[in-house]
């Protein structure tokens, strides 16, 4: 039986190449972690260079048990892994999914690498998988995270008090976001003109907000 969700590299036209995660991305993935220490933030899952080769751990045996995807994210220019991405809570029987375990590494933050990337994903995921809803999920602490969530033209579906017990064994609230098949017209439409613009602060040598 084919998977629901293949594995595919998408390749962005400014910023971000995503393809599929294998064993030999982890000591790229290490180091892009290093960069701006992004694994001593106390609500990421990256809480140590450990725990990066336990993300690619989950990551794979997510992929092959469950049906996600899992990526790495390539600066386009650089060729330099920078961070990582990935399909998971596939719901192939109902076309839906959620798009998260995203981190990019510090030096790449505030540029136009998330909105690529997630243009991509959605893109992706509505118009070759026809997924009838996509979703986010985010620590409620993760205010950087729920930002960018939202400027993706996501909609706040609700929060999940006492969702998960951390690693270091605090209580997680999620955020729980979504697109729906019936708004990606505009949200893709937004998306569009958010990566212009970031083109256009490109080629001026400035930057924007993801």
């Amino acid at each position: 039986m084919p998977r629901f969700i293949e594995p595919y590299t998408l390749t962005g036209r400014e910023f971000v190449v995503l393809e599929p995660l294998e064993r030999r991305h982890e000591t790229e993935l290490l180091e892009a972690a290093k960069d701006g220490d992004i694994y001593k933030l106390w609500y990421t899952g990256l809480a140590s260079p450990q725990a990066v080769l336990n993300y690619v751990d989950t990551a794979l045996s997510m992929r092959d048990q469950l049906g996600a995807m899992p990526f790495v994210a390539r600066n386009l220019a650089s060729g330099k892994i920078i961070g990582s991405t990935r399909y998971f809570n596939v719901d192939a029987a109902s076309r839906r999914l959620e798009i998260g375990h995203t981190w990019y590494s510090a030096s790449v933050q505030r540029t136009g690498v998330n909105t690529e990337a997630k243009f991509m994903l959605l893109k992706h995921a509505f118009e070759k998988l026809n997924c009838i809803a996509v979703e986010f999920r985010t620590h409620w602490f993760n205010f950087q995270s729920r930002r960018a969530i939202e400027r993706l033209g996501a909609k706040q579906d609700g929060v999940l008090r006492n969702h998960q017990i951390a690693p270091n064994g605090t209580l997680r609230d999620t955020v729980v976001f979504s697109i729906l098949q019936s708004e990606w017209p505009t949200v893709k439409a937004h998306l569009l003109h958010q990566m212009q613009r970031h083109r256009d602060a490109l080629a001026k040598g400035e930057a924007h907000a993801q």
